[in-house]
């Protein structure tokens, strides 16, 4: 069903273990934590900036220029490239997920989804249906792009996961028990790409939105910002260290925009017993991530956006044990570390070079969800990027 698609693999096998270590690895040796994936961030955060400058603070929805941001850093992992702004099978592609996030965040996605009425829902009409086709399409587009790998292979000189992933292909092709195939690879390609831009586009979105409904924040990070970072170099990874209130902002920003609120499907890999109650092999289990991100106990006042939750009394930047906007176990996302830098390398070359405007008094934004279901989508808006 559309849940182990979109969470990877089935959960009971040891093939999700291998991909998942290959990923890993790969991802690695492409940069995630190096700063050779810094300066490709660093790259799409300049040309996300110009895009704002663009606009000459006029009023604009950033929508599909954060997506595009964005998911130009896993293209340049999963693909070897990043693509125009412009270009037209890009804008499809980013349009289709971000579709599908709207839609598997709505009542007939999440029914869809989970397969609660696997039978029924496969002959209802519906919205439901149309995650299905949007899916296929970008499984078309990742194959073609494989193809496209496939004829250019030099297995001395991998350029990006892709040919990474053929290379090992072509070394397990005489395994029969190998994972490593043309299916797996367009599916692992397929989460890499889906999973490395909605989260973080949607994350950045619900930032900018928040940080125009309290002045006050958006203000404090700028002072940040100007202090440590300046206004005439691009922001840098090792700056994080040093703004501990830019930091708290972000991850209290994960902790109230709770993008996946309900997590990923799981299932129990053998019968477990859990507060009494008896959990067979193979039953669909799902974290809710909204229920620690939204405890009293671990949280002061949990329904305000208070980057308090994240600061000592000396106002450095505390860790919180009940954050969780990557999961937890084996299973946590295994895109951390780079979502991890592009929202701080993002968030910070936007609000070093423009105030961000809302269109309406900070009072009446609303900032609760459009629709809450596997992820939680803010509502559209526009505002203005002021240069500063």
């Amino acid at each position: 069903g559309l849940g182990a698609r979109t969470a990877g693999f089935c959960p009971g096998s040891g093939r999700w273990k291998v991909l998942r270590r290959f990923a890993l690895q790969t991802l690695r040796n492409f940069g995630m934590g190096k700063r050779s994936l810094e300066e490709r961030i660093q790259q799409e955060a300049r040309c996300l900036v110009q895009e704002l400058a663009q606009t000459q603070a006029a009023p604009f929805d950033p929508t599909f220029l954060i997506s595009r941001a964005v998911s130009n850093v896993i293209c340049s992992i999963v693909f070897g490239d990043r693509f125009d702004y412009e270009d037209q099978a890009f804008l499809t592609l980013v349009g289709l997920i971000n579709q599908n996030f709207q839609l598997l965040s709505s009542p007939w996605g999440q029914v869809g989804m989970y397969n609660l009425f696997p039978g029924p829902m496969s002959c209802l009409p519906g919205p439901h249906h149309r995650i299905f086709q949007n899916f296929e399409q970008l499984r078309l587009f990742v194959l073609e792009r494989v193809k496209m790998h496939q004829e250019s292979f030099d297995p001395n000189c991998p350029r990006d996961f892709i040919d990474c992933f053929l290379l090992r292909m072509e070394q397990e092709n005489q395994d029969p028990r190998s994972y490593f195939h043309t299916e797996t690879l367009v599916i692992t390609t397929h989460n890499l790409f889906f999973g490395g831009t909605e989260t973080v586009s949607t994350t950045l979105r619900y930032g900018f939105l928040l940080l125009m409904k309290y002045p006050e924040i958006q203000a404090k990070v700028q002072a940040e910002i100007d202090q440590v970072i300046g206004r005439h170099r691009s922001p840098s990874v090792e700056d994080r260290a040093r703004m501990p209130y830019t930091d708290a902002v972000i991850h209290e920003v994960q902790r109230f925009g709770d993008v996946i609120p309900m997590g990923l499907p799981h299932a129990v890999i053998r019968d477990t017993w859990f507060r009494g109650f008896l959990l067979p092999e193979g039953t669909n289990v799902l974290p809710l991530l909204f229920s620690v991100h939204n405890d009293p106990t671990q949280f002061k006042d949990p329904a305000t956006f208070d980057p308090a939750h994240f600061l000592d009394p000396s106002g450095g930047f505390r860790k919180h044990d009940a954050f969780m906007a990557f999961s937890m176990g084996k299973r946590i996302c295994l895109g951390e570390g780079l979502a991890r830098m592009e929202l701080f390398l993002f968030f910070a070359a936007v609000l070093q070079r423009f105030a961000l405007t809302p269109l309406v008094r900070p009072e009446d934004i609303d900032i609760s969800p459009l629709m809450s279901g596997l992820g939680n989508v803010p509502r559209p808006y526009e505002f203005r990027a002021v240069p500063r």
